[in-house]
């Protein structure tokens, strides 16, 4: 779907690299987009006539075991800070995909297999090393620049380049994860168990439900094969013997068609969803937050999914809230909407160029049904377009405070190709 041609693009092997060529771009006039692992699907890592500093290459890892602390540079995926961590019995909470960059993912919020228990990825992070609009170095904390770190946990791209995250890291090893299968024809039924089910679910389970096609190679009954599938699942993050009696209810309800949770590492948790979420398809998405997980609003989402013209098509219902995520106080960051309980996303996924009027065409139609039951608020990490209108959504009161934290570290708004929040003097006509 982005089909960007830059006129640069700067493979960044380290600081130094980044820092020269901010200067370079700001000397020339230059557009800047900046690009981590590009897994974002609006295609802002990528700009037209501009220069794109590519980050990919920094896939430094350093684990700190005693501390459970880690430092990670910006090109790592959440695959390979997992693999990194396992070593040790630990795990960052962030990332339900394994290729979804830490650094993308952890600016925007950070949701993941762990957020009830532990909370976003960007509530875990202790510091940042920031390469500014002018060139400058410096480090970001609750205890220096904390003004500018807050605004990096939440709308970090506006700001400058993270060059560093420091981490706090948790105790995983081993977790029960996987999901159970039921066939679409009953998905009314599953849909309103797992909501229930959720409501009273400890918060070291962090379980989503995913209404999807099965993909070739995947070894499911002939029944599952014909029709779309509602899966329903995540990890549990805790002792296994408490986690199967947790998950025990939903693991026999129905009862499922098929049931795929075990013991797993917690890395290998981290990408069981990979397959759904290939690289190089054409993708088109909405989301937002719930306001509630109505009958309605499932009989809505069963009888879209029923007639979805994609079979990669994938729609997602998160339970993220009722945990460590709600506990943190609303404006102790720039991520906004910490009180949702539930996120719904659909993500239209085809491969066929030709197709692509078809498949926008039904999820335009499909959010606009699921108009009554959606709140004012937005995910931004999840937004296929930018607009003023959508970063008012995603910030809420907050936009007014992050548009003068903008003016003060970036106010000729240089970092733009990005979910943009205009500097307070360009945002009032200056």
């Amino acid at each position: 779907m982005i089909d960007r041609r830059p006129a640069v693009i700067v493979r960044c092997a380290g600081v130094a690299d980044v820092i020269a060529a901010v200067k370079f771009a700001r000397a020339h006039g230059m557009v800047v987009a900046v690009r981590g692992a590009g897994h974002n699907v609006a295609g802002t890592s990528m700009c037209d006539d501009g220069l794109v500093i590519d980050l990919s290459a920094m896939k430094g890892i350093r684990v700190e075991p005693q501390t459970r602390t880690a430092r990670v540079e910006p090109g790592v995926t959440w695959a390979e800070f997992g693999h990194e961590l396992q070593a040790f019995g630990l795990a960052a909470t962030g990332g339900f995909v394994g290729t979804t960059g830490v650094a993308g993912l952890t600016l925007g919020g950070g949701l993941g297999w762990m957020v009830r228990k532990h909370g976003l990825a960007l509530d875990n992070l202790l510091s940042a090393d920031v390469v500014t609009a002018d060139g400058d170095f410096l480090t970001a904390s609750d205890s220096a620049h904390a003004d500018l770190f807050w605004g990096l946990r939440g709308a970090g791209g506006n700001f400058g380049i993270v060059t560093s995250f420091e981490f706090r890291v948790h105790p995983a090893g081993t977790v029960l994860a996987g999901m159970v299968m039921h066939p679409l024809s009953r998905g009314r039924d599953a849909l309103r168990f797992w909501r229930d089910f959720e409501s009273a679910a400890p918060e070291e389970v962090t379980n989503g439900a995913l209404v999807f096609t099965a993909p070739a190679g995947l070894p499911l009954p002939e029944g599952l094969q014909r029709e779309p599938i509602v899966g329903l699942g995540g990890v549990y993050a805790g002792s296994l013997e408490e986690g199967t009696r947790a998950c025990r209810p939903l693991r026999e309800f129905g009862p499922p068609a098929v049931d795929m949770f075990q013991p797993m590492p917690y890395s290998a948790a981290q990408t069981m969803a990979d397959f759904l979420w290939p690289r190089g398809f054409l993708n088109y998405w909405k989301s937002s937050f719930l306001k509630s997980l109505s009958d309605e609003a499932i009989d809505t989402i069963v009888d879209f999914c029923a007639k979805a013209p994609s079979p990669r098509t994938v729609v997602v219902l998160e339970h993220n809230g009722d945990g460590a995520m709600s506990r943190v106080a609303e404006d102790a960051t720039a991520f906004g909407h910490r009180g949702w309980r539930f996120n719904f996303l659909i993500t239209s996924v085809w491969t066929d160029a030709a197709e692509t009027e078809a498949n926008v065409r039904w999820t335009r139609e499909f959010w606009d049904a699921m108009q009554p039951f959606l709140a004012e608020a937005v995910y931004v990490n999840y937004l296929n377009e930018v607009s003023d209108e959508n970063m008012r959504a995603a910030y809420g009161r907050k936009y007014e405070r992050l548009a003068k934290l903008k003016a003060r570290y970036d106010p000729t708004n240089f970092f733009s190709q990005n979910a943009n929040i205009k500097p307070a003097a360009v945002a009032a006509g200056g």
